[in-house]
Order: C-alpha cells, then sequence, then structure tokens
C-alpha cells in the first residue's frame, strides 16, 4: 500500500530522450570501493557510450582515476552522495529502494518533509 501511494505522487516520466536514444555498446560500472585510485585510467572510462557509477563512488578530486563522465548514478538513500557535484545536470539518478526506510526517505523527498 506504501509503495502504491508513492507511487501515485510521482509523475509519470520516461528516460531523458538523450538516454534513451543511445546505444550501450560499450559500459562500465564504476563502485565506491576505490581500487581506481592511483590507476589513472580516466581518460579511459570517459570513452565508454554509458558510465554507471554506484553509492558514493567520488569523482571529485579523483578525475584522473575515475574520469568524470556519469551517466547513471544508482544508490540506496544511505549511500548517495552528498556533495552537489557528483550529480551532472546531464546524468540520471537511479535510487534504489528495498527496505522501507527507503520509503519513508522517498516519501520525504516527494512531499519535501524532514525525515
Amino acid at each position: 500500500d506504501k509503495l502504491n501511494d508513492l507511487l501515485e505522487l510521482l509523475p509519470e516520466h520516461d528516460l531523458p530522450e538523450d538516454l534513451k536514444s543511445k546505444h550501450c555498446k560499450r559500459c562500465v560500472v564504476v563502485g565506491s570501493g576505490g581500487i581506481l585510485h592511483g590507476s589513472e585510467l580516466g581518460q579511459l572510462l570517459n570513452q565508454f557510450d554509458i558510465v554507471i557509477r554506484l553509492n558514493d563512488a567520488p569523482v571529485q578530486g579523483y578525475t584522473d582515476h575515475v574520469g568524470n563522465k556519469t551517466t547513471i548514478r544508482m544508490t540506496y538513500p544511505e549511500g548517495a552522495p552528498l556533495s552537489e557535484h557528483e550529480y551532472p545536470p546531464a546524468s540520471l539518478f537511479v535510487a534504489v529502494l528495498f527496505k522501507s526506510v527507503d520509503f519513508n526517505w522517498l516519501q520525504a523527498i516527494i512531499k519535501n518533509e524532514t525525515l
């Protein structure tokens, strides 16, 4: 019931046109474990068609190692980056909700409430 109530509050929408029209020939998923630190793979990662970043994997200050392209940022609410710089305007944010507190978070965001 709670999920249905939340879905009714959300505007209907689809993927952004620029993302919908992309063909994912070469995709990469960048996690937040720090394994890329010191790798200097940033330029290579930026060449992928789609760059999916997980959780709070930082970009700012690490672009030489992790690149600066973010097509999709996927995270659960408490794993979301706190810096607004980690959410480029042209990227898509995907909230992964799986616990009841995650749905409380979504409701607070939608209704502009304090959680």
